[in-house]
């Protein structure tokens, strides 16, 4: 069963605080260092320093290692689904998988006109015609707004997915939104994810088994070869690598 956002934060810290706890999170965690620490000692230091209400994880539905991670230490913690109306069926499955196998509050994340009322607006298709801006109305701005509930992120982002990712550390601030964000599995590799994912029992999107190691929105998405960068697939034949979410 899925529900309505609602801000589960009365009051935030400042971000004079909030930007200073990211600063001293990577000296004690190690960050980008042969002393890393792991995703869980990762996920330990955000118990430590910020209680669940005010923590959301976003998640594509490609897998549920990540809200697997967090929920083992803050259990009941929101993932954040962004439901651009153009997911595939399968993505949307996974989804509700994730909200009966594990302990976590899914929150649907939607942006403010449903695809008729933007294709009434822009014209069909604008992911063809301009896909920096349908991302930027259907995911950058929704998050943006319900980010604004919360002092601390996790994101799935991993270096080895993309050259763009290749330093992410495992904290970070992040300005434009104005929170902390957390990269807890940024030195896994794709086999990692999938063996924690099978050793948890965490759901997978059945895409992947079928050569798409990332995913996105339907249109903007293809299956890749074994070997290619695994994000080579989204936005396929364009030269678009991000959607902004991260960037």
């Amino acid at each position: 069963m899925t529900v309505s956002l609602a801000p589960r934060v009365a009051v935030k810290r400042s971000h004079e605080e909030l930007r200073a706890l990211a600063e001293r999170a990577n000296e004690e965690l190690g960050s980008l260092t042969d002393h890393e620490a792991s995703a869980a000692e990762v996920v330990a230091w955000v118990a430590r320093n910020f209680s669940v209400d005010a923590a959301a994880v976003a998640c594509s539905m490609a897998d549920a290692a990540l809200p697997h991670v967090v929920a083992e230490q803050l259990p009941g913690v929101d993932v954040l689904f962004l439901d651009t109306g153009y997911h595939f069926t399968e993505t949307y499955a996974t989804r509700d998988e994730v909200q009966r196998a594990l302990d976590v509050r899914i929150v649907d994340i939607t942006p403010d006109q449903t695809v008729a009322e933007q294709d009434a607006e822009f014209g069909a298709k604008l992911f063809e015609r301009d896909p920096g801006l349908c991302c930027a109305r259907r995911k950058v701005a929704p998050l943006q707004d319900a980010l604004g509930g919360y002092e601390v992120w996790f994101t799935g982002v991993r270096r080895d997915e993309a050259p763009t990712r290749t330093n992410t550390p495992l904290v970070t601030w992040d300005e434009r939104n104005g929170l902390v964000k957390v990269n807890p599995v940024a030195a896994w590799s794709f086999d990692d994810v999938l063996e924690y994912a099978a050793a948890h029992k965490a759901p997978v999107n059945l895409l992947v088994g079928f050569g798409y190691p990332s995913i996105g929105c339907e249109p903007c998405t293809k299956p890749v070869a074994a070997g290619e960068d695994p994000r080579s697939g989204r936005w396929a034949g364009s030269s678009k690598t991000e959607c902004g979410l991260h960037v």
